[in-house]
């Protein structure tokens, strides 16, 4: 089964030039390495922050768009790995192995199967 491990960080924490954040993100490419390795890995993406995105929104036909997400939050979506793993338990443990969970967190969703019914909500 398919998981997306979606990647949130604090871009000061990362990007602010800390040791740890170094070896943080010498890690990472490593570890991204033995998940290809592994076969648990389908894709990754970083994303650019998002002082580079819009917004974007359709009600009654109409659009609207404004810049950049609304956070209230200190962390932001900064990338994600797709992976295929046996179950959850199995997609935790690889999140957990991001080294970018050392300085943000990781939010790990399987992926919608459209073969099965919609959840009843």
């Amino acid at each position: 089964m398919r998981y997306a491990c979606l990647i949130y960080f604090d871009p000061q924490k990362v990007f602010g030039q800390s040791a740890e954040a170094k070896v943080v993100l010498g890690a990472s490419g490593v570890y991204n390495n033995e998940l290809k390795a592994s076969g648990n890995m389908v894709m990754d993406q970083a994303l650019q922050l998002p002082d580079q995105a819009m917004t974007v929104q359709v009600r009654d036909g109409k659009m609207s768009a404004t810049d950049g997400p609304f956070m209230e939050t200190k962390e932001v979506l900064g990338g994600f790995i797709l992976i295929e793993a046996r179950d959850f338990n199995e997609a935790v443990r690889i999140a957990a192995g991001i080294p970018l969970a050392r300085l943000g967190f990781i939010e790990v969703r399987p992926i919608v199967d459209f073969s099965k019914p919609r959840p009843q909500l």
